[in-house]
């Protein structure tokens, strides 16, 4: 496997700058487009030419540009005037009753993990109640609906864990509409999809908690300010937020529309009580460890006192932090005695909290850092993890 670097006599390069350039190919980080018309900007076929319709079915002499469909779907339209609001440049794909579009890519040739991002809009006026929208690939089947309010924007961006592929394999992606006990007010709408790939994400230093910053996570929409709705992911395998399960529902946000106390990327904990974040880590049992983390809130006017158990190993503490809602943070630490075989890291929200608008908000978990007490460093076997070939180019500059 080759490296390029550009050459010193173009570019001035700094050993932070390099060293995020070998991270970035370490781990496999891609964000180019797998899913052709993903945000639904061509129109369908037989589409007439200056519609002014903000809604138009789809029947099986249409087409959509890179997809298929069955059932119930319409091709809708941003219109101000009728109160429909879309992410984008304003086009989406709604799904009535057995509505359904599926659209085959292909995967990278080295096994790579797939998360992908999408706004779920709903379908009509006043919608008390949204049909449920069905994430289906070969490795995932997840629901998403509108339970709660998080945010000022009419739509919601979620991040699902699609799974694990390479080998340039195909890879079915199918979102569909399922029909709940009720009768639903709306028919749910989609948008904006964005597919990542990730490869193996490496210890940072001697945290013995992999992305205990939440670097790595589903990519964020350029049309939404409101951050990544993660729901619940009871295995870190399987979950958007790289080697951490997710309790409830956590909203992933970015320091570009929040206040983050570390890094671009951090949680908040929305969902209420028994929301929270969860790894798991090999330790020593007997052994004495230091957990330590940052706890703010993200200048989203979530005001509240805010309480977060943590738990690591047996032992379990409660912090507590007051907030304003206009960006604070504080860190906290505990040391605990490990115990035999996998120790698991939980932190957990113990209130429930609404901005003064009623959008559901909690406490943001940043910085996340497990180590060895008594200033004792753990040995981590970065020859296993990293090419030989990067550790060459480090050690060059």
């Amino acid at each position: 496997m080759a490296f390029w670097l550009p050459s010193s006599s173009n570019h001035s390069w700094r050993l932070p700058e390099i060293l995020l350039f070998l991270l970035l190919v370490s781990t496999g980080v891609t964000s180019r487009e797998f899913l052709k018309n993903a945000d639904f900007e061509s129109p369908p076929s037989n589409l007439p030419e200056n519609s002014n319709k903000t809604s138009v079915a789809l029947y099986k002499n249409n087409t959509i540009p890179g997809w298929t469909f069955q059932g119930a779907v319409e091709y809708i339209t941003a219109d101000q005037t009728k109160n429909i609001s879309l992410p984008d440049k304003g086009h989406a794909i709604l799904l009535g009753e057995d509505g359904k579009i599926n659209q085959t890519f292909t995967a990278d040739a080295d096994i790579l993990t797939y998360l992908l991002t999408f706004a779920l809009v709903p379908g009509g006026h006043n919608c008390s109640l949204t049909a449920p929208l069905q994430i289906s690939a070969p490795d995932t089947d997840a629901l998403f609906s509108f339970s709660q309010h998080y945010g000022k924007e009419p739509w919601e961006v979620h991040g699902v864990y699609l799974g694990s592929w390479g080998d340039r394999e195909f890879v079915n992606l199918e979102i569909l509409s399922q029909s709940n006990d009720s009768t639903p007010t709306c028919w749910p709408a989609v948008d904006s999809l964005h597919i990542k790939t990730m490869g193996i994400v490496m210890p940072d230093g001697d945290n013995l908690v992999v992305n205990g910053g939440f670097e790595y996570g589903p990519d964020f929409l350029e049309s939404s300010e409101e951050g990544i709705l993660l729901d619940s992911a009871p295995t870190p395998f399987f979950s958007p937020l790289i080697q951490w399960a997710i309790l409830g529902k956590v909203r992933y946000i970015n320091s570009k529309h929040f206040f983050v106390p570390q890094g671009n990327a951090a949680v908040e904990l929305v969902s209420g009580v028994s929301s929270g974040v969860q790894a798991a880590t090999k330790l020593q049992a007997g052994s004495s460890y230091t957990l330590s983390f940052t706890l703010g809130d993200a200048n989203d006017s979530c005001k509240a006192t805010f309480l977060v158990g943590a738990q690591a190993g047996l032992t379990s503490r409660n912090f507590t932090l007051e907030s304003n809602g206009t960006g604070s943070a504080a860190k906290f630490n505990m040391t605990f005695t490990a115990g035999p075989d996998v120790n698991t890291i939980t932190l957990l929200s113990y209130t429930t909290s609404q901005t003064k608008d009623g959008d559901f908000c909690g406490p943001v978990i940043d910085d996340v850092i497990l180590r060895v007490s008594h200033g004792l460093r753990v040995s981590v076997p970065w020859k296993s993890l990293i090419p030989v070939c990067l550790i060459t180019i480090v050690c060059f500059f």
